[in-house]
């Protein structure tokens, strides 16, 4: 003999927040992630702007840029410096104490790196592209 159990919208709900909130308080890391703190890029823009565009607008929108100027570049051929991976990584990517550049595939301290291990995002720009500034701007 089977027994059957019908749960209601309410029950569904409460079991739903119930299981949710048990995950939340058992993740590792216990909402103790500390908050990125990438390294500050070497020179401004101009007197007014940091960087090619706010930092508002970078920080939610610089895959896009990245990826508009890859299609534009790989299908048209057209190259501007606006939105170029490598003046990023010219201007973002500073020494160490020890006057190293810090690693892609290490550590926190690469400043691309800092971010998207925070938000748990891969990115694959660094299987072709430099990763290390190629002139020594500094």
């Amino acid at each position: 003999m089977k027994i059957r159990v019908k749960l209601n919208t309410l029950g569904k709900l409460s079991i739903g927040l119930l299981l949710s909130l048990a995950i939340s308080t058992a993740s590792p890391w216990g909402g103790e992630v500390p908050i990125p703190n990438p390294p500050k890029a070497k020179e401004n823009v101009s007197n007014s702007q940091k960087c090619v565009e706010p930092l508002d607008v970078m920080r939610r929108n610089h895959g896009l840029f990245l990826k508009h100027y890859r299609h534009d570049t790989m299908r048209h051929g057209i190259r501007t410096i606006q939105h170029s991976l490598v003046n990023c990584i010219e201007c973002h990517v500073t020494k160490d104490t020890e006057g190293n550049y810090p690693s892609i595939k290490e550590g926190s301290e690469h400043f691309c790196r800092s971010c998207h291990t925070y938000a748990a995002v891969t990115i694959d720009c660094f299987q072709c592209h430099a990763s290390q500034p190629e002139k020594s701007s500094e």
